[in-house]
């Protein structure tokens, strides 16, 4: 792991069952917030307002929606989503490597024409909540869930793509295939000992960078404690030990 001058830089806080007032009440209260992460909850809630407001407090923004859909409609989606500012974008490596290198064209585009940086399109690979167990018995699957996140993973790197979403179980073998500059970000993460909620793949925030991770999201380990501040400041001391 290289030297971090910045903690804050590396934590994408997730806004995820949060509504407006909730949020800005926890950006006044965590003005060092750098990176904050949009969610199809926060997005369907408040709609494409939200984000202006987040950039207009100085908020780099990544939109977590996921998109998954036939390769003209990723695409669309996209084009649209480019122009609202957003640093990262989210889709699911799954929809194939057409929609990928359309959504990524359709992103360019989409942010030339109001004149703004095009963001970085993140492959979804396998979501933290699955286990071994599910992905055989819910999806007929019988495949090593890391063997499938390396697919999905090959699949956004050949398709153009900024980098990859996967569990910090995972981090470790990609950035050992992929230069830093390919995006590893990371959710799952939690405090040591904490409750993993309804994810399954987890780790600890130092370790994720340890590992390779660029950055990691954290939601509800900050946003549902007691004192978001002081968990903020904690997760920010602990990348730096």
């Amino acid at each position: 792991m290289k030297n971090i001058h910045n903690p804050c830089e590396k934590i994408i806080i997730a806004l995820d069952g949060m509504g407006k007032n909730d949020v800005f009440n926890l950006l006044n209260e965590i003005p060092e917030v750098i990176w904050v992460k949009v969610g199809l909850e926060l997005f369907v809630s408040e709609g494409p307002d939200i984000l202006s407001i987040l950039r207009d407090k100085g908020k780099k923004i990544f939109l977590d929606l996921k998109f998954h859909d036939i390769p003209t409609t990723v695409a669309k989606a996209c084009f649209a989503a480019s122009q609202t500012g957003a640093e990262f974008i989210s889709l699911h490596s799954c929809a194939g490597m057409k929609a990928l290198k359309m959504a990524k064209e359709a992103a360019h585009e989409g942010s030339a024409k109001v004149n703004l940086m095009p963001p970085k399109l993140l492959g979804i690979t396998i979501l933290t909540s699955w286990t071994q167990e599910s992905f055989v018995g819910d999806l007929l699957i019988d495949q090593p869930i890391d063997q499938r996140v390396k697919h999905f993973a090959e699949i956004a790197s050949n398709s153009g793509l900024g980098g990859c979403v996967c569990s910090p179980r995972e981090v470790k073998f990609l950035r050992k295939i992929y230069p830093e500059t390919f995006e590893l970000v990371t959710p799952g993460i939690r405090s040591l000992g904490s409750d993993t909620n309804d994810q399954s793949r987890v780790s600890d925030a130092s370790e994720a960078l340890k590992m390779g991770a660029s950055k990691l999201v954290i939601g509800r380990a900050i946003t549902q404690s007691n004192n978001p501040a002081y968990m903020f400041k904690s997760f920010c001391n602990r990348i730096l030990i």
